[in-house]
């Protein structure tokens, strides 16, 4: 009788709580990972060139696909809503429109999430082969710290390369919106950015930039953090590097709607 309740009882009440109980203890230790990251950026010396590569790396290389889909992103606002203000003849308001939907939503979250997919993924994956080759362990042996080594750089260099592709995209995007309205649709060069200039303010281009730096911490945390606990062959890592991907893409998301409502 005891062995029936323990299989048909007590066992699915086990399991369901180890989800919860499995949940809390990652973002206890993805936290602790966190405040160390934070205390080794602080506490010198700073690995400035390490900084420099990782800046080349997650910024410079990404330039590329920002553009791209800074460009695309514009020339699809301008068609859009190009149509959409036609149907009130407000056409005029098109250059506005663009721009604040860049500065404020769209060039910080997408921005952020090219970055994740392109660089995030990458970083996740080299932290985690890392891990499994043993050269964590190696640099903890010689009394070197991983975080201090691995992660603050990424860290640092994530604060400083998302802000500025964040402006590239914007800059794009508005161009291309331009391109769209102005040279296919026949809206008025001056009218596009004169009425910009009236409505976009300098709170508008501030909130975006707060939202990118917010963007590049989350990436950088939770990409180290899976690649630093990464489980041991091919498969641990690309489950690590599955994960990375979608827990920043999801925090991201969250961020930026607890930022938006803060800000505005």
């Amino acid at each position: 009788m005891n062995g029936l309740t323990d299989k048909w009882v007590l066992a699915p009440i086990r399991r369901l709580g180890r989800v919860p109980l499995s949940v809390v203890g990652d973002m206890g230790r993805m936290g602790e990972f966190l405040v160390q990251a934070v205390f080794y950026t602080f506490a010198p010396p700073l690995k400035f060139f390490r900084v420099l590569q990782e800046i080349q790396f997650i910024g410079f290389g990404s330039v590329l696909v920002i553009v791209l889909t800074g460009a695309f992103t514009g020339m699809v606002l301008g068609f859009q809503g190009y149509y959409t203000l036609s149907r009130v003849g407000s056409t005029a308001f098109l250059g506005p429109m663009v721009a604040l939907s860049l500065l404020r939503e769209l060039g910080p979250v997408l921005t952020a999430l090219m970055v994740t997919g392109r660089a995030g993924s990458a970083v996740t994956a080299r932290l985690g082969i890392m891990r499994i080759s043993e050269q964590i362990d190696e640099l903890e042996i010689l009394g070197l710290s991983p975080h201090r080594y691995l992660v603050v750089p990424t860290l640092l260099a994530a604060l400083v390369s998302v802000p500025m592709l964040t402006v590239i995209f914007d800059v794009v995007g508005i161009f291309g919106g331009y391109v769209v309205g102005g040279k296919l649709l026949g809206v008025n060069s001056g009218t596009y950015f004169g009425s910009m200039r009236d409505y976009v303010e300098v709170k508008d281009i501030l909130a975006g930039l707060y939202k990118s730096i917010g963007f590049g911490g989350i990436i950088a945390w939770v990409c180290c953090h899976k690649g630093y606990t990464a489980g041991f062959g091919a498969e641990g890592v690309s489950r690590a590097t599955t994960q990375a991907v979608v827990l920043s893409s999801v925090l991201i998301l969250i961020f930026d709607y607890v930022l938006t409502s803060i800000l505005f």
